[in-house]
């Protein structure tokens, strides 16, 4: 059994619901006109949705002769303004059970692959601020692309951050578990509705239902 020095935690689909589709889809659109590209292929609005990679993000923006920086940063400042708004509009919330996080004195922190603002938009609007220690989402640059989970790069920096030598990752998909074991540290998969049929490559060190089972291990490991 390890004690862990701190729990970080990934944002969306762990502490608040996922972004909808139709949002994301419509703010790359957006991005597109942005940068003067009226009408884009409905497949390169899909690719930068969601998994983008530099190689690819630079293959759609050589279809329109477009520079990659300025329409990255379009696509995540307007990505970011669309969830602000559905959490604004009551359309995405929190889950209920990030009151288990109550449960625990360990040091916390964030560590998403969202968008920076996005992430601090939403520790202000539900008042999670005071309870993590530091919290770490996306520059608006293309470098930050690279640094995105799985890459631990993020997770590292909240260690630092913490002091922790020991953690636990908190996560809803394979490149939070794959990111978690890249960093050297112990993983939880939560298998909320969204990820009811996700299988992965890479097994987590534990699979929970909710952040109530997180603080149940949490406390164990004390």
């Amino acid at each position: 059994m390890t004690d862990y020095d701190a729990i970080l935690f990934d944002n969306d689909g762990v502490l608040v619901e996922p972004p909808s589709s139709e949002r994301l889809r419509e703010a790359a659109r957006s991005a597109f006109r942005a940068v003067g590209v009226a009408d884009p292929d409905r497949g390169h609005v899909e690719d930068v949705m969601y998994g983008v990679t530099p190689d690819l993000l630079r293959e759609v923006c050589g279809a329109y002769d477009i520079d990659p920086t300025d329409f990255w940063t379009a696509r995540d400042r307007h990505a970011s303004r669309a969830q602000q708004e559905a959490f604004r509009d009551g359309n995405r919330s929190s889950y209920a059970d990030v009151a288990a996080l109550a449960d625990l004195d360990h040091d916390f922190g964030v560590v998403s692959s969202n968008q920076h603002a996005t992430i601090e938009f939403i520790l202000d609007f539900f008042e999670f601020g005071d309870l993590f220690d530091t919290h770490y989402g996306r520059e608006l640059s293309v470098e930050s692309v690279r640094r995105k989970k799985p890459n631990p790069h993020y997770l590292e920096r909240a260690l630092a951050d913490l002091g922790a030598e020991s953690a636990l990752y908190v996560g809803d998909s394979e490149s939070d578990v794959e990111a978690a074991r890249r960093a050297g540290l112990d993983s939880a998969f939560v298998r909320r509705d969204h990820r009811e049929d996700l299988t992965f490559s890479v097994e987590p060190t534990y699979e929970v239902a909710d952040l109530w089972s997180v603080a149940e291990i949490a406390n164990r490991e004390k």
